[in-house]
């Protein structure tokens, strides 16, 4: 039965930063059905029977900008039967607060806490981001990260006060990610990494004393700073009050590193590695409030990566790790409190929904509702793990998945490239891909060089080749499966997304393999991209290409727009019309010349998206459109 695009996007919403608040998740979710609008959710630990309570309802959006790509939208803290809640609502891109009390006698209802106030607005509407904040209960005040003329600042707000100005307590010299406060509330620990560098490839631990006045005092670098080996740093976590957690990737991968703090000042007393293993315990920080790594009762659990596939760890301070069995393998957002764990957990079978933990009893409880899938457990296609030989003969890694039963090999292949390019193609179950092995079709989801999740020389493989080396392993993975018989070479098509999508232009000239195409929102000229992107990605290319001044001919050679004549395969293009990231006017003079070159070539856009769609009735339209751009010019 072939699954058709409705059922794809329907009114499934996106699962983002969870959190474990003293018995209670909360959650945001993104709903397609409302326009992509974000809430805040919050229901009892272990308590399957009960729906959540929304407390952020319409039109509130629970949404960041910050560095473009946003995340680290809200706050939470419960003390003595109160719920604070702080957010940024993307409607004016304000800091927003609300008290609750905990209502003892409706447990069984959908309302678990009671307003005490009105929703506060903090902050002044400026033209500012703020976003990764948290909460003080000790000075009752909103910590966070602000983002104004290209300079990023801590700053705190009074949780009593409308209409405030922010108070500055820290300016960095370009970029701060997971402010983080220590138990006691004294020491504030903070990620940097300057403009000429993506915090994935290196970037440093601060941390500074908070006074009670709301100043930031005794700042130093505790990593970061004077090693030879570049280092990436992810999400510091506070062990106690003087040791701190992080992920660090000096062994190649993104290990995790204990530092201990001396009582009378910011300097480090001792570190040490904790179980360096051949895996990561950290991701790419494309968005704030990515969580990986979790502290309770002085022991951690933690996600870790390994060819793709995640695993949750409890790990001793001695550094024994111990393996919780679950049957996830793709795992995000974790949080933990009084020995539960919290996170979203998919498999092959499943959608992300939320996973609670017993981490003593390793007992593990997951609500989902497999009865609202649109497709049967049977006529789901799962995910081969599958290795080829890539660029430079490097083993390259690609989850395969073959159509459904009943149709017969060689099938048609689409080749997906995802985003980033440091994001990573995992095995959770993805709608979109049983939407075309449904229809007969094998799907091929690329983990080319630059892809996360397999260490740091393999995310290298791409400096300064992009557009190579991602090209020759999306090509090598199409040509290994028609070398197995798997696929029939005259039914290959190609899919890309942002960066992906420049991948995908990128192969359309360098091979006659793929014979139909379809990009959303793609890069298209490399030389506008270095000097209109936005301030997160101002020198992402010096990584990927080599600097501006002594590569221009690189920029101009690996351009999709440079090598049109090249293109012989018909496109479909998406696009929105508020998109910041790659400018329309990219796109648009991109087709007007494979026009003039009388490719077929067809655009959609959406004037109310941006860089990323959000809105279902648009998600489910270019997948229908695609779908019939695709067998048209397929004549299948």
């Amino acid at each position: 039965m072939k699954l058709d695009a409705g059922s794809v996007f329907a009114s499934r919403p996106k699962l983002k930063e969870i959190k474990l608040r003293d018995g209670f998740v909360l959650w945001l979710e993104q709903r397609s059905d409302e326009g992509g609008r974000t809430t805040a959710l919050i229901r009892p630990l272990g308590n399957s029977n009960l729906s959540a309570q929304e407390l952020t309802s319409f039109p509130c959006d629970v949404r960041t900008r910050i560095h473009g790509y946003g995340g680290g939208a809200f706050a939470s803290a419960i003390s003595e039967e109160q719920l604070w809640l702080a957010w940024v609502d993307d409607t004016n891109a304000s800091v927003w607060t609300q008290c609750w009390k905990l209502n003892n006698s409706s447990n069984q209802e959908k309302t678990y806490f009671s307003p005490v106030n009105q929703s506060i607005c903090l902050s002044r509407t400026a033209n500012v981001c703020f976003g990764d904040g948290l909460i003080d209960l000790k000075r009752m005040i909103w910590i966070g990260i602000m983002e104004k003329e290209k300079k990023d600042y801590l700053v705190t707000f009074s949780l009593f006060d409308q209409s405030q100005d922010p108070n500055i307590i820290y300016q960095a010299k370009d970029f701060i990610g997971y402010p983080t406060l220590s138990p006691n509330s004294e020491k504030l620990a903070w990620v940097e990494w300057q403009s000429l560098s993506m915090p994935w490839d290196q970037s440093k631990l601060l941390v500074g004393s908070l006074s009670n006045r709301d100043k930031l005092i005794s700042i130093n670098t505790l990593l970061g700073d004077s090693s030879d080996i570049p280092v990436s740093v992810f999400q510091p976590t506070w062990f106690n009050n003087n040791k701190i957690l992080i992920s660090e990737d000096e062994s190649g991968w993104w290990n995790l590193k204990l530092i201990e703090l001396c009582i009378t000042n910011n300097l480090i007393k001792n570190s040490k590695n904790i179980h360096r293993i051949e895996a990561e315990f950290a991701l790419p920080q494309w968005v704030a409030g990515m969580s990986t790594i979790s502290v309770y009762d002085e022991k951690i659990v933690a996600l870790s990566c390994k060819d793709s596939m995640w695993r949750l760890n409890i790990i001793t301070e001695d550094s024994s790790l111990k393996n919780i069995d679950i049957p996830f393998d793709d795992l995000s957002y974790l949080d933990s409190d009084n020995d539960y764990a919290v996170m979203f957990a998919s498999n092959s079978y499943q959608d992300f929904s939320i996973l609670e933990v017993d981490l003593n009893k390793n007992v593990w409880t997951n609500y989902f509702d497999n009865s609202s899938l649109p497709i049967l457990q049977e006529n789901i296609s799962v995910g081969e793990s599958f290795w080829f030989n890539g660029f430079n003969d490097h083993l390259t890694h690609a989850w395969y998945y073959p159509p459904v039963s009943g149709y017969s090999a060689p099938s048609p292949l689409l080749v997906k490239i995802h985003s980033g390019p440091t994001s990573m193609a995992s095995r959770g179950l993805n709608l979109g891909i049983q939407f075309w092995t449904s229809r007969g079709w094998s799907v091929v989801d690329v983990n080319y060089s630059g892809s996360s999740g397999f260490g740091r020389d393999y995310r290298d493989r791409l400096k300064r080749a992009w557009g190579h080396a991602d090209v020759f392993d999306c090509c090598a993975a199409a040509l290994k499966l028609v070398e197995l018989g798997k696929v029939n070479e005259e039914y290959i098509a190609i899919e890309g997304s942002s960066a992906g999508g420049f991948t995908a232009l990128a192969c359309l000239s360098s091979s006659n393999i793929f014979k139909v195409a379809a990009c959303k929102y793609p890069v298209t000229d490399l030389i506008s991209m270095q000097k209109k992107t936005h301030r997160f990605e101002a020198s992402y290319l010096d990584h990927l290409l080599g600097t501006f001044s002594d590569n221009k001919s690189i920029y101009i050679d690996r351009s999709p727009i440079n090598n049109i004549d090249k293109i012989n395969t018909p496109i479909i293009f998406f696009h929105g019309l508020k998109d910041n990231v790659v400018h329309f006017e990219q796109v648009n003079q991109f087709i007007s010349r494979l026009k003039n070159n009388s490719i077929a070539v067809e655009l959609k856009t959406f004037p109310n998206e941006g860089h990323g769609f959000h809105d279902i009735k648009v998600k489910i339209e270019a997948l229908e459109l695609t779908e019939k751009f695709f067998l048209y010019h397929l004549g299948i």
